[in-house]
């Protein structure tokens, strides 16, 4: 990745509030969990981290937390190319998108974004006629560490 074409994360809590959703406690750590996260986690990953944080919360509050976000469009719910099995992650939306380079190899997730992307989306909305809401686009292969 290009410096000047960082991935931006979304602000989760302020998105939830400007949308009038009651900000709770274990609600709170999870969005900050999930903003703050340096890759990709999935629910459990994220409970275990909340619960490092309180010991009282539970699993349903993870997934319906997960389920209000993703309904909110929030955050993106990906299969990194299974290379986990049937596991699905999360991460906060961005502010482009981006794709996913997983490596086939050892399991290593980047992230690329590219004004060509841009430009291809842009040219697919117009040729197409088609409005993009969500893209997911991941490719796997073998990293710089691997090859």
């Amino acid at each position: 990745m290009e410096p000047e074409e960082r991935v931006t994360r979304r602000p989760l809590e302020r998105e939830l509030v400007s949308r009038g959703v009651r900000m709770t406690h274990q609600r709170r750590l999870l969005v900050q969990i999930i903003q703050g996260a340096d890759g990709h986690l999935d629910a459990i990953a994220l409970w275990q981290r909340a619960r490092s944080q309180d010991p009282t919360i539970n699993k349903v509050t993870v997934y319906r937390t997960l389920a209000m976000l993703k309904k909110y469009g929030l955050v993106d719910e990906l299969d990194l190319m299974h290379l986990e099995g049937g596991r699905h992650y999360y991460e906060a939306k961005t502010t482009r998108d981006h794709i996913h380079l997983a490596c086939l190899k050892c399991g290593r997730i980047q992230e690329f974004e590219s004004s060509l992307f841009e430009k291809l989306k842009g040219q697919i909305e117009r040729e197409q006629q088609f409005r993009i809401n969500t893209v997911r686009v991941e490719a796997g292969g073998v990293c710089d560490r691997c090859k």
